[in-house]
């Protein structure tokens, strides 16, 4: 049966809206300007559209929808806790739940005591070995720098009770992380495609040449790959499916690989301005980086990835071994008409 993942004509609708949305309220100068910190006033506009709503009892959409969503505002590089705040929506409780969709509470997810958003966050979900707890701050927040400019903080917190972060909760929070980079991946080699059709060297545009044409088509082609599993991995989510938490876990992995591989290679077709704070795509590079190392690491779903092959190739193999060998099928049936005969 064949998967049609293109958007329809309700997703396109919201892509198109928050990508309007973006375009008017969190341009590149307001990214460059708040470079990775959070303006409260633009979290509650986006919960205003219904978009931290989506993939809840409340809101008016599923994972596709969500995903629709993220393409945009990840082409948009628009700021935010947005992986967190989509895992918080489905562990919390209702009350918490939808003060955290209306934008009134920004989370903070994280291992103590380095947290991101912490300065700036009302709620805080601490991961504490295999479990994911909610926590409440003890003293003051210091702030720490951090390359993307997103706000952390280092705080000592006081543990609660584990929440319920089944293989659903994290599925979306690792497709939220796949569909987001993988956008932001593809504004970086749109704008570094337009520099090198414009770029001179030797008399030719440096778009004409192999060395820069074939690394581009390359981060593009593995993009929209990781694309296309984030759609796979939401579809997967709106139908329960079994291996939603492997799919989205694949997709998580593809992506941010994909969209960090992108940016080195847009940051050498830009040459010494690609680097700088002030060039044209260091502001998007620099949030690729920061959500590349957004907690958990990389090896929870390299392990959930694993686990789900280890289970595959087992099932397999107990089919295989229940299975009568073909050649020994055929020996019972040769026995069975020499016994008639």
């Amino acid at each position: 049966m064949s998967l049609d993942l293109a958007l329809d004509d309700a997703e396109q609708a919201i892509a198109d809206a928050i990508a309007k949305f973006c375009a008017e309220r969190c341009p590149e100068a307001v990214v460059r300007e708040t470079a990775g910190a959070l303006p409260r006033s633009l979290w509650r506009e986006l919960a205003e559209l219904g978009v931290l709503a989506l993939a809840t009892p409340e809101g008016d959409g599923g994972a596709r929808e969500l995903c629709a969503a993220l393409e945009s505002l990840g082409a948009a590089v628009f700021p935010g806790p947005l992986a967190a705040t989509f895992l918080a929506t489905q562990v919390l409780d209702e009350k918490e739940r939808v003060r955290v969709a209306q934008g009134e509470w920004v989370v903070s997810l994280g291992t103590p005591p380095l947290l991101p958003f912490a300065p700036v966050a009302d709620c805080f979900l601490a991961l504490a070995g295999s479990e994911l707890r909610r926590a409440h701050p003890r003293g003051a927040i210091e702030p720490v720098e951090t390359l993307g400019g997103e706000p952390w903080g280092r705080v000592e917190v006081e543990l609660g009770a584990p929440l319920a972060a089944d293989a659903r909760a994290w599925a979306l929070h690792d497709l939220v992380l796949a569909a987001y980079a993988a956008a932001a991946g593809g504004a970086l080699v749109l704008a570094t495609a337009a520099h090198a059709r414009t770029r001179q060297q030797f008399g030719r545009a440096i778009g004409e040449f192999q060395a820069v044409a074939h690394p581009l088509a390359d981060a593009r082609v593995r993009l929209d790959a990781a694309a296309t599993l984030a759609r796979i991995a939401a579809h997967a989510w709106d139908t329960d499916a079994a291996d939603l938490r492997a799919r989205a876990a694949a997709a998580r992995l593809s992506a941010t690989r994909a969209a960090l591989d992108a940016a080195h290679t847009c940051h050498q077709l830009f040459g010494a301005q690609g680097i700088t704070l002030e060039g044209p795509v260091f502001h998007v590079s620099r949030r690729i980086r920061q959500l590349a190392s957004q907690p958990p690491p990389a090896d929870a779903p390299r392990e959930a990835l694993l686990h789900h092959w280890d289970a595959s190739f087992a099932q397999r193999a107990q089919v295989s071994r229940s299975e009568p060998k073909a050649s020994e099928g055929h020996k019972v049936g040769e026995r069975s008409r020499s016994e008639g005969t």
